[in-house]
């Protein structure tokens, strides 16, 4: 049997270290249970895309040849959500949710689903309210679902500001079940430290 695919969207100028974490602990096997997770990264075409940090990746799906079986959705952010080509992603984005997938957006992605409207009805967090405001518009209308925290899950929708990745990938690796919490919670714990230390 094979494993379950999530999909991290990568724009360009997207910010590689709010997914390296994450998608390692996915691609690793939980104590006794072997690799469940395999990470895929999806971007608009499958031209090379480069991260902030100047990683260079090739996409393994463009946008229009994503499988029809994927465990979760995660929208990484970057300096392209405001693009007018980013709006591309809300066709998967909608069929994530149609799906009952778990879907991820952290930092500028996350002002992308509510210039979506996604935030209407649910709670939610991301880098700064008036921010999310000014940039959604009209397509925004729930200043009171929005929680001044690190992250924030709602059913199968998590959210975080950009500062958040370790928060983030936690309600991530909780959300899909990843792992035993126990493993979960000591993988946080010791980035938390590690970074801490610094």
């Amino acid at each position: 049997m094979s494993n379950e695919k999530v999909l991290f969207v990568l724009l360009d100028e997207y910010a590689d270290w709010e997914a390296a974490s994450l998608a390692a602990a996915l691609n690793e096997e939980p104590e006794g249970q072997g690799q469940q997770f395999d990470v895929k990264t999806v971007s608009l075409t499958k031209d090379p895309i480069k991260s902030i940090g100047g990683f260079t990746v090739l996409p393994d799906y463009d946008i229009r040849d994503v499988p029809e079986d994927f465990a979760g959705l995660i929208l990484i952010g970057g300096n392209s959500w405001r693009k007018e080509e980013s709006k591309q992603v809300m066709e998967l984005v909608n069929k994530a949710i149609e799906k009952e997938v778990v879907v991820g957006a952290i930092c500028d992605a996350t002002v992308f689903l509510g210039r979506n409207g996604l935030f209407n009805t649910i709670p939610h967090t991301s880098n700064y309210l008036e921010s999310l405001k000014k940039v959604a518009g009209e397509n925004y209308n729930n200043e009171s679902g929005y929680l001044e925290q690190q992250a924030v899950r709602s059913g199968k929708i998590i959210t975080a500001n950009g500062s958040a990745f370790l928060e983030f990938g936690k309600e991530v690796l909780e959300a899909l079940n990843s792992a035993p919490q126990k493993e979960i919670d000591e993988w946080y714990v010791f980035l938390n430290r590690a970074i801490m230390s610094l």
